[in-house]
């Protein structure tokens, strides 16, 4: 099983000088808490998938660069593009997170990856939220293009999700307000 943090877009609503995955966040690059989370969580392989924005300065050597030179299409791409990699190294699940939810602790990825199903999600609070598993089978039914990946997914097979309690704060840092509210 490969853990997957989705790390491509624009993130066009944080003003700033810097791109928002590389802007600290308590002391450290935001990118690099769940990549962290990611890798303590114990995966056979870890990808980081980047696009908008080089990230490899900020990004420790034990992790799989996925470049998505398609990154402009939608969040889906940078799925497909994980997915396709994960084929190729025989992986039959992949856990995905995202790149700009520094709170979501390893034990929440750790969960969603031991929980039984072809499609778990995390929930907090009682929403869901990332990271979610994803089985193999259900990879060929993924989207090509657009800003959805596992969202679309849970939404056409509804009957075989599965939901696993997390511990963490399942925020995502979209402005600069938000930065400046979780720092």
């Amino acid at each position: 099983m490969a853990g997957v943090v989705l790390a491509a877009g624009h993130g066009s609503r944080f003003d700033g000088e810097t791109h928002k995955l590389l802007a600290p966040f308590r002391g450290k690059p935001l990118v690099t808490w769940a990549v962290a989370a990611a890798l303590e969580a114990g995966f056979a392989d870890v990808y980081v998938v980047t696009g908008a924005v080089d990230l490899a300065d900020v990004l420790p050597d034990n992790v799989t660069i996925v470049e998505n030179h398609s990154y402009a299409d939608g969040q889906a791409t940078s799925l497909r593009a994980a997915v396709t990699l994960a084929e190729h190294d025989h992986h039959d699940a992949v856990v995905v997170g995202l790149g700009d939810m520094p709170l979501v602790p390893a034990s929440a990825w750790r969960d969603v990856a031991d929980t039984p199903g072809q499609l778990v999600t995390a929930t907090y609070n009682g929403n869901r939220m990332p990271p979610v598993k994803i089985g193999e089978e259900l990879w060929s039914l993924l989207p090509l293009s657009g800003d959805e990946g596992a969202r679309s997914l849970i939404r056409l097979r509804p009957d075989l999700v599965e939901e696993v309690a997390c511990e963490g704060e399942a925020i995502d840092i979209d402005s600069r307000g938000d930065l400046a509210r979780w720092s």
